[in-house]
């Protein structure tokens, strides 16, 4: 590793892709560039050599592809985080949902085809997404080294400080006004496929309430990563329609490229899907869903704001609180990037931090009290 700085293994089959992608590594003061490698037989010969702390992987590759290499990956116990280069085309969406269901951590969707000269417009998330993984695997390394080479030390003679506590709400947050939850409304970014997946898999089938999800993802993959999310969770979970239902046990993903809505009816909610400009620089925005929610939910509503660059989320998600509902974010140590929790928390219109491991148990808890109060 270089002067502490991340170190980044860069895996394509195109040269192009290769330099221009390690120009984008170099380019940033606090990554380095391990080595490159043009397929997945070359990449797991470098890593048996080379300290990595994050694997840039295309998926598309002679010999040893990235489906395989994530196979090999897991047989072998390479815990390294791999954040996937995937094309737009349909097929890339399918390959990219399974590489995440083998453990890749991530994925950045390449501009243009599988040669993409204009990968630039991406650099700032793919840096982003390597500084954040690689940053906590090296945490995580470095931490079991040192307690595997130090001397062990007597439970009464360690020191003899608190464990850090998650952080908690300003004293001046007041609780949510009481209601019946009749939806949970979710905003997420950088790191939400996996945060989601794991939510997910963890609310139980018997919650009874629609779920609504803002997760920033290109056009032409929401529809792939609301199957991938189908296949673990107890509810079922489609890529949103406009005009379609809210019903109980039902998750309803936005479509790529499109803003999603709210509308409350007498007997049941319907979701609206809009080509408004972008908000905070996405489409679909959190912040569009959230200002929905709150003036047609208001305290009937739980809204989470999740692991993501930005602010995106944070400034309506004010407006679920004022009016009453429910707001949760997700903790800074289970984050991938602690940007948008970060900045509703600052912003004093969070009821509650939360850990992702936790997530579901709370919101089922505030689900159940609603219902019994």
């Amino acid at each position: 590793m270089e002067n502490g700085k991340v170190s980044v293994l860069v895996v394509d089959d195109s040269a192009l892709m290769r330099n221009l992608v390690s120009r984008i590594i170099e380019a940033a003061p606090d990554l380095s560039l391990a080595a490159t490698a043009m397929n997945g037989v070359f990449a797991l010969q470098k890593l048996e050599r080379l300290e990595v702390d994050c694997i840039v992987l295309d998926l598309e590759m002679p010999e040893m592809n990235g489906i395989q290499f994530l196979e090999e990956r897991r047989k072998r116990g390479i815990d390294i985080p791999v954040v996937v280069l995937s094309s737009i085309a349909q097929k890339g969406a399918q390959i990219t949902m399974e590489a995440l269901s083998m453990g890749a951590s991530d994925f950045v969707a390449k501009p243009s085809g599988s040669v993409s000269h204009d990968i630039h417009a991406v650099a700032e998330t793919l840096t982003e997404m390597v500084r954040s993984y690689g940053s906590a695997y090296r945490k995580r390394t470095r931490a079991s080294a040192n307690h595997a080479t130090s001397h062990p030390v007597p439970e009464r003679q360690k020191s003899t400080s608190a464990p850090p506590e998650t952080p908690k709400v300003s004293s001046t947050v007041a609780p949510p006004a009481p209601g019946s939850v009749e939806l949970v409304a979710i905003g997420v970014s950088t790191g939400g496929p996996n945060a989601l997946r794991k939510l997910f898999a963890a609310l139980p089938g018997t919650l009874n309430v629609p779920i609504v999800v803002v997760q920033h993802m290109p056009a032409g993959f929401t529809a792939e990563f609301a199957r991938s999310l189908d296949r673990i969770s107890p509810y079922e979970v489609k890529e949103a329609e406009d005009g379609d239902v809210f019903k109980p046990n039902r998750v309803l993903i936005a479509p790529g490229n499109r803003h999603i809505t709210v509308e409350k009816r007498s007997l049941a909610g319907l979701c609206r899907l809009n080509d408004e400009p972008p908000r905070n620089g996405h489409r679909p925005s959190a912040d569009v869903l959230f200002r929905s929610v709150a003036a047609e939910y208001g305290n009937s509503a739980i809204a989470v704001i999740m692991t993501g660059m930005g602010r995106d989320g944070a400034v309506e998600l004010g407006a679920v609180y004022r009016a009453g509902g429910v707001t949760i974010a997700q903790d800074e140590a289970s984050c991938v990037v602690y940007g948008m929790p970060r900045a509703a928390v600052e912003a004093g219109v969070v009821t509650e931090i939360v850990a992702l491991q936790d997530l579901a148990g709370r919101i089922t808890e505030y689900v159940e009290r609603s219902t019994v109060a």
